[in-house]
């Protein structure tokens, strides 16, 4: 009795010991905090230095918990359970996350404005800045739909902390020893008086002008960058650089341009000429850059079956137009005209009372005809949403407002001109 007693109170404290000594290695580090993979790719090393082992390669959009922090590197531990190092230029917060998926929600939903190419391989950022993580790339061969446009100050951006700063200490001030010599120390000497004068030298004399300092010519320039945000074909969406994408119109269209730079463009309708299809094109241009608006002048082409080219149909210059471009069915009668909904496109633009229109134009045949207009929508800035913030303690320079033209001073003129 007394051995079978012992033997079924040890079984537990046995199975215990024995599970205990099937474990090997060291213990896992705590996690202190969560990041999350910026670059499409990123490997994790064994050390800081570029020269260590590769110990894993985790993916954009990967959880990553945080082990240890030196200075601007972080030891990670992967999906996986494998640990390695990162530089912090590579990893994003949760906010920063979330901001990036908020975004991509939102493209989801806004209308192409147009598909774009590019000649050599284009890296697609996180937020608008070049220093920010690169998560997709577009090869030459690809194309992206065109979302929206936007200019932002050339500054260096980087994301929400991935750690809380810790507390500062407070230092505590030494206490100061009192020298106690063999000898007491001289008594101090006395201050010298002031000079006999000294009211006089104090006096200011009034008679003489402060020259006043000469104010600056103008506000300093801060330079700027033209981004664009594009929706690629399996759906994600990031910013690239305007200058690097060339709009996929074709050449038969394009070369109209004029030196102009072409936001978007539409197919309004097509038509079959010796069994190819032909487009009737709407495009947007813009001449210089750094202006407010998105785009100056709009356009139509249709295919005359008579030149065998593309000819106008319709085109206004000078406008102040903003993104988005739509192309929907529009209601339209008039005379000679019976009513009905015809193929159209609408447009954002700046009327006559520096009022922000959306007018509707539809298309009948090879004619366009102005269908109305009503108030533009008010769109949500993209700069909320983008995945960025200021360095810390650094103001983020404004965008010096731009002078107006000389057709912009003479239509402000004459409107106010017409009120009096």
């Amino acid at each position: 009795m007394r051995f079978g007693f012992i033997s079924k109170v040890s079984f537990p404290a046995t199975l215990i010991l024995l599970l205990a000594a099937c474990q090997t290695g060291p213990p896992r580090d705590p996690s202190i905090g969560e990041a999350y993979v910026g670059p499409a790719t990123l490997n994790l090393r064994s050390d800081i230095p570029m020269e260590s082992k590769k110990v894993a390669t985790v993916r954009h959009g990967d959880r990553l918990e945080i082990l240890q922090r030196r200075r601007k590197f972080f030891r990670v531990r992967a999906p996986s359970g494998a640990e390695g190092w990162a530089n912090e230029n590579t990893l994003l917060a949760a906010a920063d996350m979330t901001a990036l998926k908020d975004l991509a929600a939102r493209a989801a939903k806004m209308p192409s404005q147009g598909a774009a190419t590019v000649y050599g391989d284009l890296p697609v950022h996180t937020t608008t800045s070049t220093s920010a993580p690169s998560f997709l790339v577009i090869k030459p061969s690809e194309k992206v739909e065109v979302l929206s446009q936007l200019r932002v100050p050339r500054t260096d951006v980087r994301r929400t902390a991935l750690l809380p700063p810790a507390p500062k200490k407070a230092k505590a001030l030494p206490k100061k020893k009192e020298s106690k010599g063999k000898y007491p120390l001289p008594p101090m000497p006395k201050p010298p008086p002031p000079p006999p004068d000294w009211l006089e030298l104090s006096k200011t004399d009034l008679s003489k002008e402060v020259p006043e300092p000469e104010p600056e010519s103008g506000p300093k320039i801060v330079p700027s960058d033209l981004w664009s945000l594009v929706r690629t074909a399996s759906g994600q969406s990031g910013w690239v650089l305007t200058r690097r994408l060339t709009m996929a119109i074709p050449d038969e269209v394009a070369q109209y341009a004029e030196g102009h730079r072409i936001v978007s463009y539409f197919s309004l309708a097509t038509v079959q000429v010796d069994g190819e299809t032909k487009s009737t094109w709407l495009w947007t241009t813009i001449g210089g850059g750094g202006q407010p608006y998105d785009f100056d002048s709009f356009r139509v082409f249709v295919w005359s079956l008579r030149h065998r080219r593309y000819e106008t149909a319709y085109v206004q210059h000078t406008v102040e137009g903003y993104q988005p471009v739509l192309v929907k069915e529009v209601e339209y009668g008039g005379k000679g005209v019976a009513s009905g909904k015809y193929p159209g496109f609408s447009v954002c633009v700046v009327n006559r009372d520096g009022a922000k229109v959306r007018q509707e134009f539809a298309l009948i045949g090879n004619i366009v005809r102005f269908a109305g207009e009503t108030p533009c929508e008010t769109a949500v800035p993209l700069r909320s949403q983008s995945a960025s913030s200021p360095l810390p303690g650094a103001a983020q320079p404004a965008v010096p407002p731009e002078k107006p033209n000389w057709w912009q001073r003479l239509k402000a003129r004459v409107r106010g001109l017409t009120k009096h």
